[in-house]
């Protein structure tokens, strides 16, 4: 079995916050390396996003670690969470540029997720490991690959650590965008974002949204099944399960499963790797 880690988001509620203590409780049993929580468009879930990590950290006994995005956000609100991810305790950052949220006009002190990599070395030297996002079907608003290459260049050479791709469901892609990041002469990890399927319809729309390539034999599968959601749940982990294979025997450095907060479509995917 590979070496695992897990993303959360922050719940707003109580029904939430139940919701995801049952999946941290059953997913923590595959001993994560750490359980990352998203910081919401423009630091939407600003507090959120720190409690939860306690609670990850105090509650279930994993390395939590926050999300940490440079949009709407000042340099000294940014010192100031810095400092409090400090005092938990944390150790490792996920340095995001984030998203500016709808009639939101104020992108912030810091455009770029490069120069939020370079101002937590610089307020907080090697203190943080530092995880950025890289895209290997490109990311949706870069002029083409190679200008994204450059972006990704330009935050390794700030200081970043490793890296999380956003999810795909085409190997071949992450192998290429590794190569291509190895002849670029980056020799950092690029950690594969793995998105369990659960809900077709929601997971069509977030691909459109990201740039996420969802393979047209499979949307025709899913097709396929009509109303069968056993069936539909079954294709979606062998798919999922078989392509995570490929990548940890092509030499992907660990899993990193977007879970949405939900324990079953990942549980189904990890069961079938063994």
């Amino acid at each position: 079995m590979p070496q695992l880690s897990f993303e959360f988001y922050p719940p707003k509620t109580e029904e939430q916050r139940q919701q995801l203590d049952r999946t941290v409780g059953r997913l923590k049993k595959y001993a994560p390396r750490f359980g990352s929580v998203t910081f919401g468009a423009g630091g939407s879930t600003l507090s959120y996003t720190g409690e939860t990590v306690r609670r990850l950290r105090e509650h279930h006994g994993l390395n939590g670690v926050p999300h940490l995005s440079c949009v709407g956000g000042t340099r000294d609100e940014i010192r100031q969470l810095l400092g409090e991810y400090k005092v938990l305790g944390c150790d490792r950052i996920v340095a995001l540029r984030g998203d500016l949220p709808s009639g939101m006009a104020r992108p912030g002190d810091l455009h770029y997720a490069s120069d939020l990599v370079r101002f937590i070395r610089n307020e907080c030297g090697d203190h943080f490991h530092i995880e950025v996002g890289c895209y290997p079907e490109t990311h949706p608003q870069a002029e083409d690959a190679l200008a994204d290459l450059r972006r990704f260049k330009e935050k390794v050479d700030a200081g970043a650590d490793s890296a999380i791709t956003q999810y795909f469901f085409n190997a071949d892609a992450y192998f290429r965008f590794v190569d291509d990041v190895r002849k670029a002469g980056l020799d950092i990890p690029v950690i594969p974002g793995i998105m369990p399927i659960s809900n077709f319809t929601q997971l069509r729309r977030f691909s459109e949204a990201c740039g996420a390539e969802i393979p047209r034999w499979i949307g025709k599968r899913m097709q396929a099944y009509g109303d069968d959601a056993e069936a539909i749940r079954e294709f979606a982990s062998d798919v999922v399960a078989a392509m995570c294979r490929r990548l940890i025997e092509g030499g992907a450095p660990e899993l990193h499963f977007y879970t949405l907060n939900l324990a079953k479509p990942t549980e189904a995917v990890i069961s079938r790797l063994g």
